[in-house]
């Protein structure tokens, strides 16, 4: 009886904590709005800014197949070199795109750059790019246990949401300040605000989960409660995402059409396509293998799916993910999906994306003091938020202190995840040339300090 009673004590507190989290961010967020909607920034902003001039006619086929292969070979090298120091190849892969871009070859070599990596091709680079996300987007949604949710605890789900909630308010805080610089007149500021807040707010669970996987730690409860709120993260960030993306390509009507749409749509996936799902995977194991017909079948899916998230107006990676999330995840269809879809990604597609980011990367763009100290500010407070909002609903929730930190510092990992939201941004002209180079370098500075953070935090200190 008591027990009882203490652990619906223990729920209501956790409750309780949730609902005054939310109410506080929700009004911080209108104080916020309502200060920024004072603001004036730019009429325009200068979207080519350090963009190369191609010189010349070129065989477009030609320089895209060695733009690939010279990007692949990059990618594995860079990528190995860092997995040599304990970081993840991830981090490699994308600092090999940033190499290959204006920041660097470009400026060393700009004939070299022209010759590989010339402007003509980066329309064709971007299509391989877009193809690849969404394809490793499925791949993360296969990863993902949806019913980990269900079995999430009140404190983990509100450590989760803390994780979320508090950098998304700070970086909408951050907003404010860098609005008027950073922006333009055509851009709203509550756009401008929102997705700044969700880039402060993402988590990359693929690069967290490789990361405890390495250390063999991802069994044990620290790390259990680590992928499990890095999934409630992936899941609710990439709605907010939705909501932003709906927001920027619309007015308040049709934006209010659009997030309808996708309610629809996520109910569709859930209680019609999910069970459906469920269904196939049973006949489709009926087989040695999966079949040419078992493939086109996903694969005609997966593009539906995506296709139907991109005319509702909130980008085809959200389909991607969805689809693979209500794939069964234990079964040997995913597993196989997996097998055979993962080094074709990685090896190919996601480099590509690397390099296509790298060639929108311009470190020259970041040319006065206070534009390095802009910078600066941005990682400082992107890590403030997500590290601070954890470690707090970590001792709320009554982990200890080295725990809570230890979290904190995992849930701070962006890698690719956030990548991959930053180019959306760019595309909607929702952030300019220069703060995507900046947030690059956020995403960047982020996910290389987890590893040796977690190795200081943990060192004599075995979590079970």
């Amino acid at each position: 009886m008591a027990r009882s009673k203490l652990i619906s004590g223990g729920k209501l507190k956790t409750f309780l904590f949730y609902l005054l989290m939310i109410a506080v961010a929700a009004g911080l967020f209108w104080l916020i709005r309502k200060q920024g909607m004072t603001l004036q920034a730019p009429s325009l902003i200068d979207a080519d800014a350090g963009s190369a001039v191609v010189h010349g006619p070129i065989d477009t086929l030609l320089h895209v197949l060695l733009s690939l292969m010279v990007v692949i070979i990059t990618a594995r090298g860079v990528g190995a070199i860092f997995k040599v120091f304990h970081q993840p190849p991830v981090i490699g892969e994308v600092i090999g795109g940033i190499l290959l871009g204006p920041s660097f070859l470009g400026r060393i070599a700009p004939d070299v750059y022209q010759f590989i990596l010339p402007t003509t091709t980066a329309p064709f680079l971007g299509v391989i790019a877009q193809l690849g996300v969404i394809l490793y987007m499925f791949l993360v949604g296969l990863e993902l246990d949806l019913k980990i949710l269900k079995r999430s605890g009140h404190a983990t789900l509100a450590i989760s949401h803390a994780s979320i909630v508090v950098p998304f308010i700070f970086g909408s805080a951050l907003a404010l300040y860098l609005y008027v610089p950073m922006s333009s007149a055509n851009i709203s500021f509550t756009n401008f605000a929102l997705f700044l807040g969700v880039s402060m707010s993402v988590t990359a669970f693929p690069v967290l989960a490789r990361i405890l996987t390495d250390r063999k730690t991802q069994k044990t409860r620290m790390g259990t409660i680590a992928l499990t709120c890095a999934a409630v993260d992936d899941v609710t960030a990439w709605c907010l995402l939705a909501f932003v993306v709906s927001m920027s390509q619309a007015q308040l009507g049709g934006a209010l059409i659009t997030v309808g749409l996708t309610l629809v749509y996520v109910a569709t996936m859930l209680l019609v396509v999910r069970p459906l799902v469920a269904r196939a995977v049973p006949y489709l194991e009926t087989f040695d293998k999966l079949t040419e017909g078992g493939m086109a079948l996903i694969f005609v899916t997966l593009l539906l799916s995506a296709l139907v998230t991109e005319f509702i107006g909130i980008h085809a990676i959200f389909g991607a993910f969805l689809l693979g999330a209500v794939t069964p995840h234990n079964s040997r269809v995913a597993k196989e999906l997996q097998d055979r879809l993962q080094d074709m990604v990685q090896i190919m597609f996601l480099p590509a994306f690397f390099a296509f980011t790298g060639m929108r990367t311009q470190f020259g763009l970041l040319q006065t003091r206070q534009e390095w100290l802009l910078c600066g500010l941005i990682i400082v407070v992107a890590t403030l938020g997500k590290f601070g909002g954890t470690f707090l609903a970590g001792r709320a929730t009554g982990l200890n202190w080295r725990d809570s930190a230890s979290l904190g510092v995992l849930m701070n990992t962006r890698g690719l995840v956030e990548l991959i939201v930053l180019n959306i941004g760019l595309d909607l002209n929702v952030i300019s040339p220069t703060l995507f180079t900046m947030l690059v370098l956020m995403a960047l500075v982020t996910t290389f300090m987890t590893t040796p953070l977690i190795v200081l935090l943990t060192r004599n200190h075995k979590w079970t």
